[in-house]
């Protein structure tokens, strides 16, 4: 406490805060020793210092995981807490397992209390060792001290509460990446343009990062309100205005040639500089839960040794350096909503890129498409929340029981949705923005990638009669 009012003595005179001078001064002299018996007793530290920026994070998504939308003519609150996707279905009925990845500590179950700010992990995000490492099953927390935790048979290592809070600054590419490198159950299996060869990327696989050294937060800029720039469409439906753009550091007309400016403004900037993605590590394009529930023990491997098949999901397809799929995109996407009708006959988009040549708002964007089989309730025609992640002592678990019927109704009632007792499974789509892995500027797609009769564009699909570098298909 000393030190403290020292601090502060010294910001009186400069005209400063508190806490801007003990980020410009040692957090661990601020810190000591301790001692702290759980990650809330870091963040009550914290917040002595820090209270109005923990205050501002509560409002941001990171920690509400969900925000006022307009879906459909209608305005609802929705986001991560309760969309679907086709990787491990929801997070209702699953919040222990989806919630190591929240920026916050204890979100067991649907009655998680969002106005303690002491639940706000500072940690995960600012922390500088590398040795900070939520519990995968821990509902935000990490192993502390005196606890035996195991994780896939293996056990899983306690952290150092002292050490970690000593080191806080700002956040690294592996901080940010410790949950989004790892979205849809481990490393580079959702997103495809993000994964864990981004953490120290050579300039091959993404020239900002490899190159150029730039963080998360170069471009996902966010100030004390900790409002970080940025959309995601895999939660979303997307505002239509440009929120991050690559405009945001480049000029609107950036090349030396009028005519690659003018194929500018109506194709991304990502269309030409990400030619491929999921460059270093495959990412999974295909996720079949239909299947799951049979023995595993002599699955095949596929070129990149990842399994093709696993009892407790079903199969799988995974794709490295992949060509983008190609669609005109103006900012917003089509999503499925709870409760929403399907014909079970024909691919459910659980979300769709929307715009088209003619809209004015609209750019040919690079995507990855995500496909799979995942229930439905064939009593109701509706997209089925399914309870997958639980103890042993689960007796709806998926992951525990494998009786689909069980993980379903258990499921349906965390998310407040009907359920008719019968359920079927039914293909559905996805789109994943590509944004990142840019290449170097020499390595960016040239006229006769796109155009001639090897060209990887599908112009029929995206609305000409054929390759518009032919007058008569424009």
């Amino acid at each position: 406490m000393k030190l403290q009012r020292i601090f502060a003595a010294a910001a009186v005179v400069l005209g400063l805060s508190l806490a801007s001078t003990v980020i410009a001064g040692n957090h661990a002299d601020y810190v000591g020793n301790g001692p702290f018996k759980n990650g809330p007793e870091v963040t009550k530290k914290c917040m002595e210092c820090h209270e109005a920026e923990t205050k501002a994070f509560m409002k941001s998504v990171h920690w509400t995981w969900e925000k006022e939308q307009t879906v459909k003519g209608k305005k609802m609150m929705m986001g991560k807490k309760n969309v679907l996707n086709n990787f491990c279905v929801a997070v209702p009925s699953n919040w222990p397992r989806c919630t190591s990845c929240h920026a916050g500590y204890g979100w067991k179950d649907g009655n998680f209390d969002f106005t303690k700010a002491e639940n706000v992990d500072c940690l995960v995000c600012h922390e500088t060792t590398g040795s900070y490492k939520k519990f995968p099953a821990g509902a935000g927390h990490p192993a502390y001290p005196g606890e035996d935790k195991k994780f896939g048979g293996k056990p899983w290592p306690t952290v150092d509460l002292v050490k970690v809070a000593q080191s806080v600054g700002k956040p690294t590419r592996a901080a940010c990446g410790s949950c989004h490198f790892y979205g849809g159950g481990g490393d580079h299996v959702k997103h495809g343009d993000l994964d864990s060869s981004l953490i120290n990327p050579n300039p091959a696989t993404d020239v900002h990062m490899g190159k150029l050294n730039f963080t998360c937060q170069s471009c996902h800029k966010g100030g004390k309100d900790h409002a970080i720039k940025g959309e995601a469409l895999s939660v979303s439906v997307g505002s239509g205005k440009r929120i991050l753009g690559c405009t945001d550091c480049h000029k609107e007309a950036p090349h030396k040639s009028a005519f690659y400016n003018k194929h500018a403004k109506k194709i991304a900037c990502q269309t030409c500089h990400i030619p491929t993605f999921a460059k270093d590590k495959p990412t999974k394009t295909w996720w079949d839960w239909s299947t799951a529930g049979k023995d595993d023990s002599n699955a095949p491997k596929d070129q990149y040794g990842e399994k093709l098949y696993a009892k407790m999901k079903g199969d799988f397809k995974w794709e490295k350096d992949v060509v983008p799929t190609y669609l005109w995109f103006n900012g917003k996407v089509e999503r499925y909503v709870a409760g929403d009708k399907i014909d079970p006959s024909k691919v459910v988009e659980l979300s769709a890129a929307q715009g088209d040549r003619k809209d004015p708002n609209a750019k040919i964007m690079p995507f990855k498409i995500m496909r799979g089989k995942q229930p439905y309730d064939s009593g109701n025609n509706t997209m089925a929340f399914v309870n997958v992640f639980g103890p042993p002592t689960s007796e709806s678990a998926y992951w525990v029981k494998y009786d689909w019927n069980k993980a379903i109704t258990a499921g349906m009632k965390a998310a407040g949705q009907p359920y008719s007792g019968n359920y079927g499974f039914v293909e559905t789509s996805m789109v994943w923005s590509v944004n990142h892995m840019v290449v170097p500027k020499d390595k960016s797609l040239k006229c006769n990638d796109c155009h001639g009769d090897k060209g990887r564009m599908d112009w029929k699909a995206l609305g000409y009669k054929g390759d518009p570098k032919n007058p008569a298909n424009r």
